[in-house]
């Protein structure tokens, strides 16, 4: 059994993004709707690769950044996820790993390639995501190992990868084995659209196994079919031990229990992209938990962490996230 004792294990989607600037006259060519999520099979992403104007590429994935930005901060990390033994699938293992996390899961050696994500932002700073799963929705059961789950005080869940039978059954071995070992389990709703899909099931997870709710407005209306966000925020009062909501502009909102903590955003000159701001928050939020800090100053390190990352494009940070962190933090 592993002894050492890591902040934050995540699991979730290894993919590769691709980030490019473009107007809303292609999201509408295309038919892409503006702001969300868009699978697609590899033949949509070979076509709308060679459509969309020159971009960026870096390892992303919702949960795998967050995990990049608790070790940015200087967290000990680990994450399960599903890779190709491809090029952008040793590409992708390289650049968790050169970042210092633990990264022990098997490369497919056969079936679809490694994920990638052709991320679209138009002037106002709006994402549109076309995501190819391929290989990192081949993730199962077998692939969470116990001492790595054990070693972790949080195992921090991606709602991006409830789709796959196989990855569900990963998720709730986790979980178990995460309170198995008197660990928490951190979930991520990801994104609204995704709510829809699985509301029940999410509900039930929340419920069951979840510890720590990272939401923002729309998924949590979302999730409880409200249209007032006080409403929801009172409907997930009790569903679960500490709930992050996060509201852009208008900050984040930290439930837990009977206390209510309303945390200012960060003031960011220049809203770029607004890829990965929830990631990062999650990030910055989880680091400081693992450190024993009060909710509030979790929240404000998730502000201060979101801010950073939306004032360029891309969805890692580039700034250096510690001494961000020591100048605004004291």
């Amino acid at each position: 059994m592993t002894q050492e004792t890591l902040d934050v294990v995540g699991i979730g989607n290894a993919i590769v993004d691709v980030i490019a600037p473009c107007d809303d006259a292609f999201l509408i060519k295309h038919d892409l709707p503006k702001g969300g999520m868009k699978l697609i099979d590899e033949t949509e992403a070979e076509a709308l690769y060679r459509a969309m104007p020159p971009g960026q590429e870096s390892s992303g994935g919702s949960a795998a950044n967050t995990i990049a930005g608790i070790a940015a901060l200087g967290g000990q990390c680990g994450f399960i996820a599903k890779v190709r033994d491809d090029q952008l699938g040793h590409v992708f293992h390289h650049d968790m790993t050169s970042l210092g996390v633990r990264f022990p899961t098997a490369a497919a050696s056969d079936g679809p390639a490694t994920a990638r994500c052709l991320i679209l932002v138009t002037p106002d700073a709006q994402r549109t995501m076309n995501t190819y799963l391929g290989a990192s929705q081949h993730l199962g059961p077998d692939d969470v190992e116990e001492d790595l789950i054990a070693a972790a005080k949080i195992t921090y869940l991606e709602g991006y990868l409830w789709d796959p039978a196989e990855a569900k059954e990963a998720f709730r071995k986790a979980a178990t084995l995460a309170h198995k070992h008197g660990r928490k389990v951190a979930l991520s709703l990801s994104d609204s659209f995704c709510v829809d899909r699985h509301r029940a099931d999410f509900l039930d997870l929340i419920a069951s196994e979840v510890d720590i709710l990272f939401a923002n407005e729309a998924e949590l209306k979302s999730l409880y079919e409200v249209a007032d966000f006080d409403a929801a925020l009172q409907l997930v009062r009790g569903h679960t031990r500490i709930a992050a909501l996060t509201r852009s502009e208008k900050g984040s909102v930290v439930l837990s229990g009977d206390k209510v903590h309303v945390v200012d955003a960060d003031k960011v000159t220049k809203v770029v992209d607004s890829t990965g701001a929830g990631d990062l928050y999650a990030a910055g939020f989880l680091y400081g938990l693992g450190k024993g800090e009060s909710l509030v100053d979790c929240g404000r390190r998730g502000a201060i962490a979101a801010g950073e990352v939306i004032s360029h494009f891309g969805a890692r940070p580039e700034a250096d996230l510690r001494q961000l962190m020591a100048a605004r933090l004291g």
